[in-house]
């Protein structure tokens, strides 16, 4: 019997497009829903947004943090964006914009989410986190080393490490292991502006993963961004807008 899991992540605020992927799950009518990480920044609907990943987390969602959840939770940049050596109004202003949006009690889910989840299909471990294991801000960038990307997904015994963190979805199957990065339900930068997921099926040894799109109100989540007038919103909008990180 084949188990069908979808996995979302990177939503970014973004309640227009999260509604959407929820519907386009549903139709699926998958076993379980994994969601990987940065719930809340950039876009123009951050409660909404987090309302929408705890309603999916009441029904047995498993549900982590991602790097910008910390941004938003608590200004801890540092950590929340390891690699730049300063970070830039824009980030900030849109941290304590969604931060303020967000109230105290979805900033206390946002702290409280674990770092990683695991889940366990007969044989199968699956992982969730947002960039890799053991890490919410190295990923697995495409153009990353493969000696560093067999380094990172050792790091687990999980033969699936579900993620996202880089905006690109994609399925790499190593054969003794696969990473399924499901790309971005809110603000992906492969070129296609549409919502990105993944559902990846499981059947006893059996195990294959497909990222799906779907479409949403792409131009009423930019003009409302281009609307917000934070600084770095127009760049921000044509992200969204294009499926192309802009900036």
């Amino acid at each position: 019997m084949t188990t069908r899991i979808a996995v979302l992540s990177d939503v970014h605020g973004n309640s227009t497009a999260l509604a959407a992927v929820r519907a386009a799950i549903d139709a699926v009518g998958p076993d379980a829903i994994l969601v990987a990480g940065d719930h809340a920044l950039n876009g123009p609907e951050p409660a909404a947004t987090v309302d929408g990943i705890r309603e999916l987390e009441a029904a047995g969602a498993l549900v982590v943090q991602g790097n910008t959840d910390i941004a938003v939770a608590d200004f801890d940049y540092t950590a929340a964006f390891p690699w730049l050596e300063g970070v830039p109004d824009s980030f900030r202003a849109a941290a304590e914009w969604a931060h303020d949006a967000l109230g105290d009690d979805r900033l206390d889910w946002l702290r409280r989410l674990p770092a990683e989840r695991r889940l366990r299909v007969d044989d199968t471990l699956l992982l969730v986190t947002h960039a890799s294991p053991g890490s919410q801000t190295a990923g697995f960038d495409q153009g990353l080393d493969p000696s560093v990307t067999i380094e990172r997904l050792a790091r687990t015994d999980a033969r699936i490490v579900c993620c996202g963190h880089t905006h690109l979805p994609e399925v790499r199957d190593f054969g003794w292991k696969q990473i399924v990065n499901d790309g971005s339900a809110g603000y992906v930068f492969d070129g296609d502006p549409t919502a990105s997921w993944a559902l990846v099926e499981i059947d006893g040894e059996d195990v294959s993963a497909t990222i799906r799109r779907t479409e949403y109100d792409v131009l009423g989540v930019s003009n409302a961004l281009s609307a917000r007038g934070l600084p770095g919103d127009i760049y921000r909008a044509a992200t969204v807008r294009t499926g192309k990180l802009v900036r």
